[in-house]
């Protein structure tokens, strides 16, 4: 009989330890590539709990509170931080938190926190092994205009352009073949100007062309 009374108060303790304690799992690792993370914290409570209390801590210490949310029966509420975006939701045995737009600057570990704030006692979970929020870096790809004019067109543009240049060219290269010629042709006629004398005489003009002399010569055979 006392043996057991004494193992009935033996396990009414760890009964009580048991039920009001609450576990929480996380993932070790998240990558991030396109700067949208969902976290979930997986977590076992056997209590009589009615308001609850979960937040998100950066860092190893926990000291940045990133955004937090909590609920009872029938409502719930939630609020982030400013330099997060951040939205949690709550889902029978586990907190979701869905963060956006993050840079690589927010890479860190992050570790989830839940409190059953009513009734008392109060009690909340031991610290998680977390989870490393790992933000990669995004690449901004500067695009090229695209042009609007179909292919088909430019080619044909291009064509036209092409073969009125090679008009234009053989044009003026024939116009100057022509030229040069004409120049050429030029050149062949006689010049008619009147000859000078290779003296001056007084009264002769000067437009008058060379006498021969030799015609006045006495023919000898």
């Amino acid at each position: 009989m006392l043996l057991g009374i004494l193992v009935v108060l033996f396990f009414i303790p760890t009964a009580d330890v048991t039920e009001n304690k609450i576990l929480v799992a996380q993932h070790p690792l998240l990558i991030v590539t396109n700067q949208t993370a969902t976290l979930v914290c997986n977590y076992t409570y056997n209590g009589t709990g009615k308001e609850f209390r979960a937040s998100l801590h950066k860092g190893t210490d926990s000291s940045v509170e990133v955004c937090f949310i909590s609920w009872n029966v029938t409502k719930i509420r939630s609020n982030s931080t400013k330099e997060f975006n951040c939205q949690g939701d709550h889902d029978k045995d586990k907190v979701i938190f869905n963060l956006w737009n993050m840079n690589a600057n927010q890479t860190d570990i992050y570790f989830c926190k839940i409190e059953v704030m009513y009734p008392p006692p109060y009690v909340y979970n031991e610290k998680s092994n977390g989870t490393v929020i790992h933000v990669k870096e995004t690449l901004i790809q500067i695009q090229e205009p695209q042009s609007t004019i179909p292919l088909w067109i430019l080619a044909t543009v291009t064509g036209i352009l092409a073969l009125y240049s090679m008009l234009i060219t053989a044009g003026f290269f024939n116009y100057w073949q022509k030229s040069k010629k004409r120049l050429y042709h030029q050149s062949d006629y006689m010049n008619m100007t009147p000859r000078h004398p290779p003296y001056k005489n007084k009264g002769y003009p000067s437009y008058a062309p060379t006498r021969d002399y030799t015609a006045y010569r006495s023919w000898q055979p």
